[in-house]
């Protein structure tokens, strides 16, 4: 989703343009060849890099929100003095660029320095250990390093990669327009950089809560302080025969990925299995490298569970248009070599089989401490559990939403990322309670939905808009009240939705 920059945007800034210029308090142009926004807070003047440091969304066409501004694209939000990330999914600053006004003309000149690094609160636990590699352990170990703590981080992941960028695992990367850079976090040598010693293919049997310690497969231990367990989610597996064969694969990791990709380079046909939405983003990504595709699911209507039924007969019309199959109210009941079965009888025939049929969240290590459990690891407000000094975040955590009024867990990446920052200020005792607004995005070929707050039931849905039309907004409603929006191209109505959920304020 970068976009590459032709000619520098607006005005030069470094000649000056004055207040009048302005439209609703913000200002695209360009110092040298590069493109800086100015935006206009009370009686001040506050400039930053003009492209969101995630996947380069346009900030001048997002929302600004007091002395910050926030991505159109996928809700970012960043500070207009320091130029900090202030909420995932994005994680590095913008520069922030000097204002002087001259004559009644404001004038963009330079660059300034950034401010000096944080330091962690007195106190501080010594010792740190994150269980998880995903959105939301490396989240909290980037946010402790980033808030200025001194001690030790000790990240335990069982992937063999160091943490990636899932989101892109379904989307570009898997079609094949993303380049290798984009998938890690960061680089490899970041880790190193940042004293955190991040161990790989590191599995971990039990946490002694009395003694503040892991046992790890190998039976070495590792003490702790505080800990974060952020072990995600896996992939349901099918208990099909045939399920356990070389050319059917969940996707869920960068190996998941990859394994697939090469098996895409000889595929003429593949058979997805589920019409969720990382099914349906498989589904996309591999029509993109021109192979057929037939999406096998037993509901009526993809997505109708979470979009409604208008949405879903949609998104369903949007894969068809791009030559998608569907097999409806169908499962595949045994595969059979490259033949697939489905239980209504009819045989397909395919070289690469994904099955993207919902995750579970990993809950044994927290079920094997004694921990609370409701259908998820249960949490306070701080993301604390039920054993003092532990916390959880992400896919496992759930957690009480003032929004939607009740305890919920979701899977939603940028939630985890959220989840793993708050986590980590409140690990170094900032007592910092989690209450942003879930939010999530998917990509459909050129086709982008935006899913703002947490909708598990709802009475009505009220449509603005053509959905067909791909421009629309749509709320779900219980008694009245807006539990969630969804949307298509509406970005700014959908940063206002979650301002306004943020704010208990009419939807």
């Amino acid at each position: 989703m970068a976009q590459e920059q032709n000619a520098p945007a607006g005005p030069d800034l470094a000649l000056g343009v004055t207040p009048a210029e302005f439209k609703n308090d913000m200002l695209l142009g360009h110092v040298g060849d590069q493109d800086v926004l100015v935006v206009r807070s009370g009686a001040s003047f506050l400039a930053v890099d003009a492209y969101c440091s995630h996947y380069h969304g346009p900030l001048a066409d997002g929302l600004v929100v007091g002395e910050s501004v926030r991505c159109p694209w996928h809700h970012a939000c960043f500070d207009l003095r320091t130029g900090e990330a202030l909420r995932a999914p994005a994680l590095s600053p913008l520069s922030v660029w000097k204002v002087e006004q001259e004559g009644g003309r404001l004038f963009v000149r330079g660059k300034l320095d950034q401010k000096p690094a944080k330091r962690a609160p007195a106190g501080a636990p010594r010792r740190i250990v994150i269980i998880g590699g995903g959105a939301a352990g490396f989240a909290a170990a980037e946010m402790l390093r980033r808030d200025g703590y001194g001690g030790e981080i000790t990240m335990l992941s069982n992937d063999a990669a160091p943490p990636v960028d899932r989101p892109n695992l379904s989307k570009d990367y898997l079609a094949g327009s993303a380049p290798e850079e984009w998938v890690p976090l960061r680089s490899d040598d970041f880790y190193p950089e940042s004293n955190i010693d991040l161990r790989l293919s590191t599995g971990v049997e039990a946490i002694n809560v009395k003694a503040s310690e892991l046992v790890l497969g190998d039976g070495k231990t590792v003490p702790y302080d505080r800990l974060l367990l952020a072990t995600g989610a896996e992939p349901v597996k099918l208990p099909i025969p045939g399920a356990d064969q070389p050319h059917v694969h969940t996707l869920r990791s960068l190996a998941d990925c990859r394994t697939i990709i090469e098996l895409a380079k000889n595929a003429k046909r593949a058979i997805v299995i589920g019409a969720s939405f990382i099914g349906l983003e498989a589904a996309a990504a591999l029509r993109a490298r021109e192979i057929e595709v037939h999406v096998v699911a037993p509901e009526q209507r993809p997505m109708e569970r979470i979009l409604g039924p208008d949405m879903g007969d949609f998104v369903r019309a949007l894969h068809e248009e791009h030559g998608v199959i569907f097999h409806l109210g169908d499962t595949v009941a045994v595969i059979d070599g490259k033949k697939a079965t489905l239980k209504s009888g009819r045989v397909l025939e395919a070289e690469l089989v994904v099955i993207g049929v919902g995750v579970r969240p990993r809950l044994t290590l927290a079920e094997r401490a004694g921990l609370a459990i409701d259908r998820g690891v249960t949490v306070n407000n701080q993301l604390e559990t039920s054993a003092s000094g532990i916390f959880a975040a992400g896919d496992i955590a759930r957690w009480p939403d003032p929004h939607s009024g009740g305890n919920i867990r979701v899977e939603h990446w940028v939630v985890a990322q959220r989840q793993g920052q708050t986590a980590a200020r409140n690990m170094l005792g900032m007592r910092e309670t989690f209450d942003a607004v879930p939010f999530f995005w998917s990509q459909h070929y050129d086709v982008p939905i935006n899913y703002v707050g947490h909708a598990e039931t709802w009475d009505e849905i009220a449509i603005d808009g053509d959905i067909k039309g791909r421009d629309c907004m749509l709320r779900y409603k219980s008694r009245g009240r807006v539990l969630a929006v969804a949307s298509i191209y509406r970005d700014v109505e959908s940063l206002k939705a979650e301002i306004a959920m943020e704010r208990s304020d009419k939807v």
